[in-house]
């Protein structure tokens, strides 16, 4: 088997954003990019973020200006400063203490709507703001206080870190590392179907957190065993996919099945089958359907049905 290289970016990647990260400490500089003209507000209401054309199967992000920003409460509420796209400093503002945000704002603002639905139709760079923003917020929302002793946080690099006010601990945002791996033997792939799928019809790669102290490609040999019984050989680093829903990354890889027998965790999957390159090809009349079109999932699928054409 050989590897097969990514044909396009994943959804939520290729972000427009200089990121400023050596500037977030400097309070002149941020102070200067809150109060500036041009600076855009990415609002998010209880995870969810703001766009229009939804319905319309067109969507775009909708950023907001300082006036429309204050409007939906963003005193009360946590900020960050994402970075400068095309000079512009973009800041993420979470507007959750509004009960309703829409009234407050100016109409046809679109409305809030989860982005994982649409991420795949919005313009290039427009997924990848809103996700950094979406996850950012969350980790700040979920992390107001100190993991050592308790006491609570303040924001510091411009909403980008926190620090404990009592014993001054440093807090920093966490990403959590996932591998995701299409495991392929004689022509076929291994795919299943786990007890967490809400689809009752879908098939997907298989997939699981990297564990202290092991490689990405351990851990891709380890969770294959662990929910199928399957043993894997080498493995190919395909791509990644930033995945802030709410704190992980998808780190994809391609998978040399060893072995065929199929015992699968219970706890973990409902089923797991071997599927020829027809029958992806062929899903909706064999009754079963793929991972969506926004996931790094789909993309290890395409890639390799679109390699051994």
């Amino acid at each position: 088997m050989l590897s097969v290289p990514a044909s396009r970016p994943n959804a939520y990647t290729g972000s427009p954003l200089d990121r400023v990260s050596g500037q977030r400490d400097d309070e002149a500089f941020v102070t200067a990019a809150l109060s500036s003209p041009e600076a855009l507000f990415v609002p998010v209401w209880r995870n969810q973020s703001l766009m229009k054309g939804v319905e319309e199967g067109h969507p775009e992000a909708v950023l907001l200006s300082a006036e429309a920003a204050g409007a939906v409460r963003m005193a009360d509420g946590p900020w960050a400063l994402l970075g400068l796209w095309d000079g512009r400093p973009v800041f993420a503002v979470d507007c959750s203490g509004a009960e309703d945000p829409l009234p407050l704002l100016p109409d046809g603002f679109g409305r809030f709507s989860d982005l994982r639905g649409v991420a795949g139709l919005l313009p290039a760079g427009e997924a990848s703001v809103l996700a950094h923003a979406r996850g950012l917020l969350h980790w700040r929302v979920r992390h107001r206080f100190c993991g050592v002793c308790g006491g609570a946080c303040a924001p510091r690099s411009a909403g980008n870190a926190l620090a404990c006010t009592v014993c001054n601990a440093q807090h920093f945002p966490r990403t959590d590392p996932a591998v995701i791996m299409l495991v392929v033997k004689d022509d076929k792939v291994l795919l299943g179907h786990s007890t967490r799928f809400p689809n009752t019809t879908m098939y997907s790669t298989l997939a699981g957190f990297v564990e202290p102290g092991e490689s990405l490609e351990e851990a891709v040999r380890r969770e294959v065993l662990e929910e199928t019984g399957v043993h894997v050989g080498e493995a190919w680093y395909h791509s990644s996919q930033p995945w802030p829903f709410p704190a992980s990354i998808m780190l994809g890889f391609h998978a040399e099945g060893l072995s065929d027998a199929i015992t699968i965790d219970p706890a973990e999957l409902r089923d797991a089958r071997w599927f020829s390159r027809d029958d992806l090809r062929n899903h909706a009349a064999l009754g079963f359907s793929l991972p969506r079109l926004d996931s790094i999932a789909r993309r290890l699928i395409e890639d390799w049905l679109e390699a051994t054409a």
